[in-house]
Parts: C-alpha cells; structure tokens; sequence
C-alpha cells in the first residue's frame, strides 16, 4: 500500500516479517512459493485487494511482475464523509451477518469502514441483531454466486424415494418466511428455477464452469417476485385461538376472514411442519391437502410417543 508501482516477489520475500525468517532457515524456494502464493489468495479472501502488474508486453509472463494493494480500492474515497448517526448504523450492518454467511462485498465494506477506525465486530447497542444461517449448503452457494460458477447438488423433493442430481447456474440467494432459497438456471430444465435450501443433500461442488455475470443483475428481485407470486396463488384459511404464539406471528402474515384468518404460503410441506408446531393453537379449515398434511405430522407425533391416534 505504501508503493504505487507495487513490490516484486522478491522484494516481499526479503523484507515482510515471516517470509525473511523462513529464508534465513533455509526453507526451499517451493516451499516459500507454495507460501506466497496461499498469502494471496487468503488477503483476496478477505477482501483485499491484491494486485498483480505484469509485462505490458507480455502479462503472462509473472517472473517480473509487481504486487500491490491499490490505495483507492482499499480506503473510503476522502471525499465521502458520515455523520455520527450514520456511522452507527454502517457499525451495526457490518455486526448483522455472521462470519460463515458474509459476502466478499460484506467483507470489503466492513473492512473500509474499519479503515475508519470502526470496529464492525462490536455492538453500539445492548442488543444487535445477527444473521446466521443454518444451512450448510449457504456458504459454497455464495462462492459460486460471486464466482460465476455452475454448482452441483442433489435436491430431495417432497415425495421422491432418492434425490436428484442438479446443475444450476446460481444467481441469488434469498431469504423467504423465514426460509432461505436458490434462485438460479437449472442447466437440465434449461429455466429458472428456485431450490429450498434445506431440501439439498450432501456437498454442494463448485465446479470450474462459469457463467456471464450479467445474469445475475436483478436476480433477487426476480426471486422474491416469483416466491410471493407463489404464495399469493395458494391461501390457508386458518382458525387461532387468540393470545397465543401462533396468533403472534400468523397474524402478521395473514389477513382477517369471516371464519378466521387467510395466510398465503409458498411451500405446503413446510407450511404443515410450522403449523404442527402450534398444536392445538392452530385448527386447519382448508384447504383439505394442507389440513391432511397437519393432520398426518400430528398423527406421527402421537405414534413416536406411544399414545392413542387423537388426532383428527
């Protein structure tokens, strides 16, 4: 950062603290290459920067090339100035996500704001809220967003015996009733399609096959547009009894009716697992699939425990 024109592999080998010690104890030159080279990619996966200038007249050729982390890409502009207000609340984004869940975008931003003399890590208030993802498959999802790299997963469907293997250009993912989702181009079904996240088996691979960014570009707004399409076209007409857990949070999905409430929903399946976990605060007036489905899970439940089949 303090050079313009960058420093040679050479120069930061001789001089950077690690690197100089290593030297004088003889380590092997592949094995301080091998160290230079997972330097790189670990500052890059942090967010930083790092810059390789080669021969303008040959940029493959890397033996001369220069490394740097330009001075613009790493700070604020100097013109940008935040009130204290402000400033609070670029602390308290950058405390929201989780490590395990935060973009490269993320990263860089709570970085620069860092660069302030901010510490993103620390509450500004008693309470900060927290992002944290439950689903394994998040992480190399994002890495094949911000990638532009086709992934491969196995997906279970309601219903199906084994999963399926799926290749998918992966474009957003989003956050819906509570849930998160895949929103990419299935290369088989040659469409768009959206994939719960916890219906994926096993590893998600991120393969070598890359896609155009472009179409990534309003990716998540399509996403959210199609699940609350979706969950517009199928309601729940539901009966709750008043002062409980589920009239808390059903309520404020959902819209008054004669008989009680509707609740749009975009999943049957995972729609009757969240109602179960209401018990008897919850009773199921239609449609009939869903009400089976509630009635189904009850039913299981009264099995594992050893009772009578109440259920009905």
């Amino acid at each position: 950062m303090a050079t313009e024109i960058g420093l040679t592999k050479q120069q930061i080998l001789e001089n950077v603290s690690g690197y100089r010690q290593r030297i004088e104890a003889g380590a092997k030159p592949d094995s301080l290459e091998k160290m230079f080279e997972r330097d790189k990619d670990e500052l890059r996966a942090l967010g930083m920067p790092v810059e390789t200038i080669g021969d303008p007249l040959d940029p493959q050729d890397l033996r001369e090339a220069r490394y740097r982390i330009p001075q613009a890409e790493y700070d604020l502009p100097a013109d940008i100035e935040f009130t204290a207000a402000e400033l609070a609340v670029l602390r308290l984004a950058g405390s929201v996500w989780s490590s395990e869940s935060v973009s490269a975008d993320a990263q860089s931003g709570v970085r620069k704001i860092r660069a302030l003399g901010i510490d993103g890590d620390e509450p500004i208030i008693g309470f900060a809220p927290r992002i944290a993802v439950r689903d394994a498959a998040f992480p190399a999802l994002q890495e094949g967003i911000e990638r532009n790299r086709v992934v491969v997963f196995e997906y279970l469907k309601p219903g199906d015996d084994a999963p399926t293997r799926r290749r998918v250009r992966p474009l957003a993912q989003v956050e819906y009733e509570a849930r998160w989702h895949l929103f990419g181009i299935d290369l088989d079904a040659e469409d768009e399609r959206t994939f719960l996240l916890s219906r994926i088996v096993g590893d998600v691979k991120v393969t070598g096959q890359t896609f155009d960014s472009g179409l990534r570009d309003g990716a998540a707004e399509r996403a959210m547009a199609g699940l609350a399409a979706v969950a517009a076209s199928q309601q729940a007409l539901l009966e709750i009894t008043p002062g409980t857990e589920a009239a808390l949070r059903l309520s404020r999905r959902g819209a008054p009716a004669v008989q009680g409430i509707l609740v749009p929903y975009v999943d049957k399946h995972i729609f009757a697992d969240e109602l179960t976990t209401y018990g008897p605060e919850v009773r199921v007036v239609e449609p009939a699939d869903l009400r089976e489905a509630v009635i189904e899970r009850l039913r299981a439940i009264v099995a594992v425990h050893g009772g009578e089949d109440a259920a009905s």
